[in-house]
């Protein structure tokens, strides 16, 4: 069967692309931005793809479709699908209906600590030798690819509440129809396509639905959002977890000095069950393991197995990724963009560095961000950093100085990355610690960054 993917550069369709090549299809697509590392990964597997969203690229006619959520109408390839009635179907629905029909799909779904959390899951059942499936929204260092095919029945999928297609506005989640599901956390993002925090409980709920009686759901304990979802109506079996939710939450754990989340017991029901060291840091990546050792537990693996794993675990690219350090200066990739995220991310690099400088440099790109949903608690998510530098780009709906003014002198504006690079390069001091923090690429920063400190090391 020909495959034809339009928006295959995205994190999501390249792992749809890679796993319908290994399904045995051929597969061409297309896109807007084709560019490393994306494009290289494609070409590597002998994906054709070419640039741009003309209706050309559908003769011959591919057996189906499969739409990207970044495509619309208006488009002239979509234009051309439709008149010619060519099939199509969206990314979730040509997965569920080829990959996941079969499988025992285990689905991590929230706001923060998808992309690490599934990655943690994944990587569990691998250690385990379960060889598991797998659609990652980020590439883990331990397993190397975003999406695999897998050999097992199990399937471990970044579950998304971003909506399906601009045919199917419901959340790409509510296709997979998952046995085991991890709700993480609940906050208001999206604001392009969700009014408020209460759209988007109906669609967790709206996922709640599809879970069998035999499934589990693995929940924060202490999530108020999260809360009113399983009150809307719950049929499976449900399992709480929590670092700091004892003694209500059946999964807590017990950190050691220091309290960074490098080490930790793991308790079930009260009792010590298992024990993690390894290089990850913050209390939100203990959250994070919990959750992915009783999802674990669910499909058959033993605790003490889960947590030797997630001792070996690496982690991700783009989550508190150290891309290299001049002079004693170190530069840190993160994917933060939200200010639960951001806090997050801040309280462990502080509980990790003490008294140690920390220079946030942050880029408000998301959808959310540039609607200035969260520019009132912006200010309160960088406390914990020492200075804090934004990168205005030039579509940001709202007045970014007033946050900067209540930084005091701790905050600074930019409206030019090469001269962002070269101001911090300036600034920054052996010790300190460069958190650069976007959804995307930040006009590549943190290279730019790193070889302006070497010449300032010359």
């Amino acid at each position: 069967m020909h495959v034809h993917i339009l928006g295959i550069c995205g994190t999501f369709m390249g792992g749809i692309a890679a796993i319908a090549k290994a399904a045995g299809h051929r597969v061409t697509g297309s896109d807007r931005n084709v560019y490393p590392p994306m494009s290289t990964q494609l070409a590597a597997l002998g994906i054709d793809v070419v640039e741009g969203f003309d209706a050309a690229q559908l003769e011959p006619a591919p057996d189906v479709v499969v739409v990207g959520n970044v495509m619309t109408r208006g488009a002239p390839v979509i234009e051309a699908l439709l008149e010619r009635q060519i099939p199509f179907e969206s990314g979730p629905e040509w997965l569920a209906r080829e990959v996941l029909r079969d499988r025992w799909v285990l689905a991590v779904a929230g706001t923060h600590g998808k992309t690490s959390t599934t990655s943690m899951l994944a990587w569990i059942l691998e250690c385990a030798g379960l060889s598991p499936g797998f659609l990652i929204g980020g590439v883990p260092h331990d397993l190397g690819i975003s999406a695999r095919l897998g050999e097992s029945p199990f399937f471990v999928i970044e579950a998304d509440e971003y909506d399906t297609a601009f045919f199917d506005k419901r959340a790409k989640f509510i296709h997979y129809r998952p046995r085991t599901v991890i709700l993480n956390n609940l906050e208001f993002d999206h604001a392009d396509i969700y009014p408020d925090v209460e759209a988007i409980e109906r669609q967790f709920h709206h996922l709640v639905r599809t879970i069998p009686g035999s499934g589990l759901i693995v929940h924060h304990a202490t999530d108020p959002h999260l809360a009113r979802v399983l009150e809307m109506g719950c049929w499976t079996p449900r399992e709480s977890f929590g670092r700091d939710s004892a003694p209500q939450a059946k999964w807590t754990a017990r950190l050691d000095t220091p309290v960074d989340g490098s080490q930790f017991d793991v308790l079930l029901d009260g009792v010590e069950v298992g024990r993690v060291r390894w290089s990850q840091i913050g209390g939100h990546n203990v959250d994070n393991a919990l959750a992915a050792i009783a999802a674990a537990r669910h499909a058959g693996v033993p605790v003490e197995v889960a947590c030797a794993a997630l001792s070996e675990f690496r982690g991700i690219k783009r989550r508190m990724e150290l891309r290299g350090s001049v002079r004693g200066i170190h530069v840190y990739d993160d994917f933060a963009h939200h200010p639960t995220a951001i806090a997050t991310t801040l309280e462990g690099l502080r509980r990790r560095v003490g008294g140690e400088r920390i220079v946030a440099v942050l880029e408000p790109r998301s959808a959310t961000m540039k609607r200035g949903v969260h520019k009132d608690t912006l200010a309160a998510s960088l406390a914990l950093a020492d200075e804090v530098w934004f990168h205005v780009p030039p579509d940001l709906g709202w007045d970014a100085a007033a946050v900067v003014r209540s930084l005091g002198s701790r905050g600074h504006l930019s409206g030019e990355i090469d001269a962002l690079a070269e101001e911090l390069a300036q600034r920054l001091r052996p010790g300190d610690h460069a958190l650069i923090m976007s959804n995307g690429g930040f006009g590549g920063l943190h290279g730019k960054l790193l070889a302006a400190l070497e010449r300032v090391a010359v």
